[in-house]
This record gives C-alpha cells, structure tokens and sequence, in this order.
C-alpha cells in the first residue's frame, strides 16, 4: 500500500476503505512497473526526465532509494512540508503548466471551392460566367473550353474546342454571349456561344496582328475590338465588319489594356513600365499623355470608371494608383508583393483591390482609406541629419578627414541619410509599405501604432498565378496558374 503520495497530482489518489489512508490508483501501479524496468535497463535518464514535473520528482528520488537498498517501493514519503495536502490556508497554488495550448484565432481567408484541371499547357485566360456555374478558358494548348458544374459537384467541359494556333487571350461580352479569342498567330477568332453554353458557333476571323496577340477587348457600347500584339501596334477593329479602324504603335510590347467608355480613353501598358494614354475617334487617335513610375515592365492595368483612378501592376514587385480623375498628378504606390504583379481586379462596391503576384501571393487592398503618396527621393552631396559625407564628395572628405559613407533614403521623409542616421526598420501601411523599410531615426519615433495598422491582407493559393477574373456579384475570384490548374475561391471573407 502506498502511503501519503504527496508527490503524486490528486487524480492519482483515491480513498480506502479504512479511513486516512489513501492508496495509488492502477495508472499509479503503472507507472511505478514502467520505472522499475527503466531503471533495471538502466535507463535511468529516461526515467528521470519521464519525472521532470515538480510533482513527480519526489516520487521518483524515494523510487530510486528504495531500488537501491534493495527493497520493494512500497511507500512513498511527501518531499512537502507537513501541511502541504489539505484546504487550509498554507496551501501552495498547483504550479504553472509547462505549456498552455492556445485556441488559434480565427483568420479570414479566400475559401478554395473548385479545382479544374486537364488542360495539357499553361492556361492563360479564363472567366466565370455571370449568373451561370461556368467557367470559360483558353490554353496555350490551342483549345477552348466551357466548363459547367455538374449534378456531381464537379466542373466538366462542355465544350471543347481546339484552335489552329494556341490561344493567348480572350474577351467574353454576357450580354451577347460573343468570345473574342486572341491566337499566337495574330488572328482574331469570333464565336456565338448558345443560351445552354453547350454549343459555340464561328462568326468570322481577321488579321489583327503580325504575331502574338497579348491582350484583346470587346466594347459592346460602340461594336469594336481593341487588341495589342508583339509587333507593338494597338489597333482596334469593327466587331460587324471585321475592318480596321486604325492603330497606334507602342515604345515596346503592350501587356496591359483597358478602355473607359464614356470618353474613349483607352490606357495602353507595355514592357518598357511606360503607361500610354489614348484618345480613340471612328479611325484615328491621339496620344493624351504617358505615365512612368515603374522601373520595371506593366504586366497588369485596371480601370475604375466610378472613381476614374488607373491601377498598374508591375515586375517591380509594386502596384500604382494614378488619380485619373483628380487631374492633380497623384500617384500612390502599393508595396505588397515578393514577385512580379501578374493581375489586378477591382471590387467596386468595397473599394478593394485585388492583386495577385506571380509567387502565388493574393493580396487585398482596402482602398477606402486615406492615403499619402510617397515622397520623391533628395540628392544630397552629405547625410541631412548629421551631415557625414557621401563617399563620392571627396571635397568635404578632405576636409573633415572623414571616410566617406554609403547613401541611403527615408521612405516616409525622403532625405538622404547615412546607414547610422536611418538603421531603423517600419512599415507605414497609408504610403503603401506593408512590409517593413528602411525609415530615419526621427521619423521612426514619429510613426504611431495606428500608423502601422495594416490595410492589406494576404493570401496564398497555392500556385503560381498567370490570370485571375473577380464576379463581384457572388464574390468569386477565379485564378489560373503556371501549374496549368484553375482555382474557384469564394472572396467573401474578404472582400466585404
């Protein structure tokens, strides 16, 4: 019989018959047989750390006395002072545990509804039908296809329809179910699909390009076909006719186009991070103005005609938000991605952006707050806040016998400063940064924790992504990557 287990948690102790005398319960008995062979194999360590709990450790120094007189643990002495076990006042709290297991807080995030796969190359545009549960895609594998949801559950395609050349981009007008696909040949194929999307009928082909197409629009208010190809001309044609109305030639390869109906603006991005800005008449243009502020290509343009501001997204990693419609020059950089910005979409009715980079990265923007647009960089010959020379100003080195010192900016102030006057790390969420850079000493004690509130969140799907297409009316973001998978999210959570 075990006598007063002290050392033992009060689970462990259950009462007997006669009074006063409590006896280990059978996971006691266990425990003792399990040390008992470890320290007859002379795992002892094992033993010991086994018994690594405060309350088990007398336990174990009277289990290891007993075995080494000889005799059988039968009792164990309490290691407490007299008093320790009982409800009066000199009771001691139960010791911490070790490691609390928290609840994990409930994160929003996109929720994955549907994968759709099949498709031998790279899909590299895809739309969700309005109103209907399908989704319509063309792949570098030259085929078209419409998928729509079965009894299942699943997406199958309903149509598939391959193209003499592999299909680059596409346009779909749902008012008049009309799919203009862009081809690698430079051609422009036509189609009608039938009110059960179990059918796609050939309206007619014409000679766009001289190569690639790379982006293509459908402007149902005035019946033209605006497209950009790899031989650097934007034209646009007459969807009745087919005839070309006229054409503009690019700095370098368009990979950006959008079109504001009520003035017939159409914004051109290429290559080069050049933004182009069109005035389109019956058959010709004029150039409005250019807009630089990347340092690498525009891979991604979106236009919101409600509050006539133009997004860009680039290979530089960052998004830009020109005030079109301010007519004041504002242009808000958005600083989110790890890799090239692959495509932008813009939920209207909450003011949120969506971007989506080439690392897998989806990102939300809430474009509803008030935000300040990054300083221009200062050229100084010498640091502006303890005026240490540059190591190009050899003058004032001479001078003042001093190593010239690396130049470096402030992001929130913009004055060029030292690596020891700005060796502090912020992020300044309302200019863009969500990550953190490189700040001044001063300007670090300036920013506030409201300031850093984060005004993006991020996401992960899982793919490296080459399209996406947003249906605001359900919420739902259709994403299409290089692992040749097309992913249905339910935006939701959020975008709201």
């Amino acid at each position: 019989m075990l006598g007063a287990v002290s050392g033992l948690p009060p689970r462990f102790i259950v009462k007997t018959a006669r009074p006063g005398t409590p006896r280990a319960c059978p996971v006691t008995s266990q425990l003792i047989g399990l040390l008992s062979f470890l320290q007859a194999s002379s795992l002892s360590g094992l033993a010991e750390a086994l018994l690594s709990p405060p309350r088990l450790r007398p336990l174990f120094r009277e289990f290891r006395r007993g075995v080494a007189s000889g005799k059988r643990v039968s009792r164990v002495s309490s290691a407490r002072p007299r008093g320790a076990i009982g409800g009066g006042a000199q009771d001691a709290p139960p010791p911490p545990m070790a490691a609390e297991i928290q609840p994990k807080p409930l994160t929003r995030k996109p929720i994955l509804l549907q994968r759709m796969e099949g498709s031998q190359e790279v899909v590299n545009m895809a739309v969700i039908v309005p109103k209907e549960e399908g989704v319509i895609s063309v792949s570098e594998d030259r085929t078209v296809r419409v998928w729509l949801k079965r009894d299942s559950g699943q997406y199958w395609p309903s149509i598939y329809h391959a193209m003499p050349s592999p299909c680059s981009c596409m346009s779909f007008n749902p008012e008049t179910r009309r799919l203009s696909i862009g081809l690698d040949n430079g051609t422009i194929s036509e189609f009608i699909l039938s009110e059960d999307y179990n059918k796609m009928t050939s309206v007619k082909n014409y000679q766009a390009h001289q190569s690639r197409v790379t982006m293509i629009l459908f402007v149902l208010e005035l019946e033209w076909v605006l497209s950009t190809g790899q031989d650097k001309q934007f034209a646009w044609h007459c969807s009745e006719s087919g005839q070309r109305l006229g054409g503009y030639r690019t700095s370098a390869v368009a990979s950006g186009l959008q079109f504001d109906v009520e003035t017939r603006h159409v914004f051109i991005g290429d290559h080069s991070g050049q933004v182009t800005i069109l005035k389109l008449e019956q058959e010709n243009c004029t150039l409005v103005t250019t807009f630089r502020g990347h340092t690498g290509g525009v891979t991604a343009l979106c236009w919101d005609p409600v509050q006539r501001v133009l997004f860009s997204g680039s290979s530089d990693h960052s998004v830009i938000m020109w005030d079109i419609g301010g007519r004041k020059g504002t242009a808000i950089e958005l600083q989110g991605h790890n890799d090239k910005v692959q495509a932008l979409s813009y939920a209207q009715h909450t003011r949120q952006l969506i971007s989506c980079g080439g690392d897998g990265g989806i990102v939300v923007w809430n474009m509803d707050v008030e935000r300040q647009e990054t300083p221009e960089w200062l050229d100084s010959d010498s640091c502006q806040k303890c005026d240490q020379p540059f190591f190009w100003n050899f003058k004032q080195m001479w001078d003042s016998k001093k190593i010239g010192l690396r130049q470096h900016h402030c992001r929130k102030c913009g004055k060029a400063v030292c690596g020891k006057c700005s060796s502090k790390r912020s992020s300044i969420p309302l200019m863009g940064f969500e990550f953190e850079v490189r700040v001044c000493d001063s300007c670090h004690e300036a920013i506030t924790d409201e300031e850093r509130a984060p005004t993006a969140t991020f996401h992960d799907s899982k793919h490296n992504i080459v399209h996406v297409h947003f249906d605001a009316t359900r919420g739902w973001l259709l994403t299409s990557g290089t692992d040749k998978v097309i992913k249905l999210w339910d935006m939701t959570p959020v975008v709201s």
